[in-house]
Formats: C-alpha cells, sequence, structure tokens
C-alpha cells in the first residue's frame, strides 16, 4: 500500500457508502474512512436490477441530498483511474438513477485532508427514487426483493456489518437486520 502522503494529482478518489464499502470490484492502493458533507446514506432507491426486479423491486441505499455521511474513500492509481470510472458507470448506472458528481470528502485518517472523489448521488426526479417510505414499506421492499446481485436482504446486512466494523451505528438499520 503506498503511503497517502504520495498523493498524485491525477490518482481517483472514490466515495463508497454502501455496498462499494465492502465489495468495490476495483484496484485501489489506498482505503480511508471518510466524510462526505451536503448528502446522507438513505434507503431511497427501488433496486429492479442488483437487489430486485421490476416486479418485486429492492430497495438500496443511495445518498441524498442534505445531511454528513461516513464511509470509505478509495484512491485509485493514476493508471488504473479510466478503467476504474468505466467501471463504476457500467455498475453504478445501469438505470441511470444516480447523477455521478466530485465532491470534497474529509478524510479520517487524522491528517484533516480533504479529497476530491468522484460520489454518486440519488437523482429525485428517476421514477425509482423512493422518497420517503415509512420503515414498514422499506422493510416490506427489502425483504422482497431479489435481483442479479442476489438476496436484498444480504446487501442491508453486509452493508450493516461494514458500517458497525467502522464504529458508525445507524439505528435505520439496526432495526432493518433485527426485522429481516
Amino acid at each position: 500500500m503506498t503511503p497517502a502522503s504520495s498523493t498524485q494529482p491525477e490518482d481517483l478518489w472514490v466515495f463508497g457508502y454502501g455496498s462499494l464499502m465492502w465489495n468495490p470490484g476495483f484496484e485501489h492502493v489506498e482505503r480511508v474512512p471518510g466524510k462526505l458533507i451536503g448528502a446522507h446514506r438513505s434507503f431511497c432507491v427501488k433496486s429492479v436490477h442488483w437487489r430486485g426486479t421490476p416486479e418485486r423491486p429492492g430497495l438500496v441505499l443511495g445518498l441524498d441530498r442534505g445531511g454528513a455521511c461516513v464511509g470509505i474513500a478509495f484512491r485509485v492509481a493514476h493508471l488504473h483511474a479510466e478503467a476504474t470510472l468505466a467501471y463504476l458507470r457500467e455498475r453504478e448506472q445501469v438505470t441511470n438513477i444516480y447523477r455521478e458528481a466530485t465532491r470534497r470528502v474529509w478524510l479520517k485518517d487524522g491528517s484533516e485532508r480533504a479529497v476530491p472523489a468522484v460520489v454518486f448521488l440519488v437523482d429525485r426526479g428517476h421514477a425509482q427514487y423512493a422518497g420517503a417510505l415509512t420503515a414498514e414499506e422499506r422493510l416490506h421492499l427489502i425483504r422482497q426483493g431479489h435481483g442479479i446481485g442476489g438476496p436484498n436482504a444480504d446487501y442491508v446486512q453486509a452493508t450493516a456489518r461494514h458500517l458497525a466494523e467502522l464504529g458508525i451505528r445507524d439505528e435505520e438499520l439496526r432495526w432493518l437486520v433485527e426485522r429481516l
């Protein structure tokens, strides 16, 4: 692993807040907890591909506007930046529910550095945006969801485990996991 102090300007940073935290799927040279301000982690995306189908959608996380989110910032060597972006676009933009953007992420490694990172923000105008569902409605979608990525419940449980490893307590996730 290359020390953080050797970051080159053309290195790519990617911010993961859901499955990217535990299943990035791309080569990276650094993995650091990070905080994004201005968006929060929310079960607000009806999944019709990875964790559900159009007939029986699941529910996955999106970065919705407002608040803050702690996740993982991955540094990708500049040699792999283009391939990583292509991979992420294919993975995250199957139905174009997200808007790709670059936002400042504050690294929680004691350095107090902020890095520009690629993030995928939910598009509130997209048909898959779930908006404000009740807890029971979210639980129903998660229980029924099963797509090419497997059961939606597996996604929720893996995300909860990884947030716990980071020391992040998420009451909504805890509530959902207890009922799955």
